[in-house]
């Protein structure tokens, strides 16, 4: 079985299995990321974030979060983005046959008919 082994993602976020199963967490706390990150959506402002954890976050803590969820939504976004361009060339590239529809007429009948 694969041991997965601590992961420091910056200097205030880890994930480490033995702690909360391996969630992301800020050093030092069982504070998950995840939930300070949902916290500005609320309204929170970064002050009242701190004070919800009586201080243990600082504010370059809560910008380290932030910008590691933005960076990863952009990477993610790009690659979704490189994808879809990619099957699309895939699909397309390859012009169809032209149809000769010399013989076809305004009315829409063969001249012949």
């Amino acid at each position: 079985m694969k041991t997965r082994k601590r992961k420091e993602l910056g200097q205030y976020i880890v994930a480490d299995p033995e702690i909360c199963g391996g969630q992301l967490t800020f050093k030092g706390t069982r504070i998950f990321v995840k939930d300070v990150l949902a916290m500005p959506a609320k309204g929170y402002d970064w002050d009242r974030i701190s004070s919800e954890f009586d201080g243990r976050l600082s504010h370059e803590t809560i910008a380290e979060a932030i910008a590691l969820a933005s960076d990863a939504l952009i990477e993610k976004t790009e690659k979704r983005r490189a994808t879809i361009a990619d099957a699309y060339r895939r699909a397309y590239s390859k012009q169809p046959a032209k149809s000769d529809l010399s013989g076809w007429t305004d009315e829409g009948v063969w001249p012949d008919e």
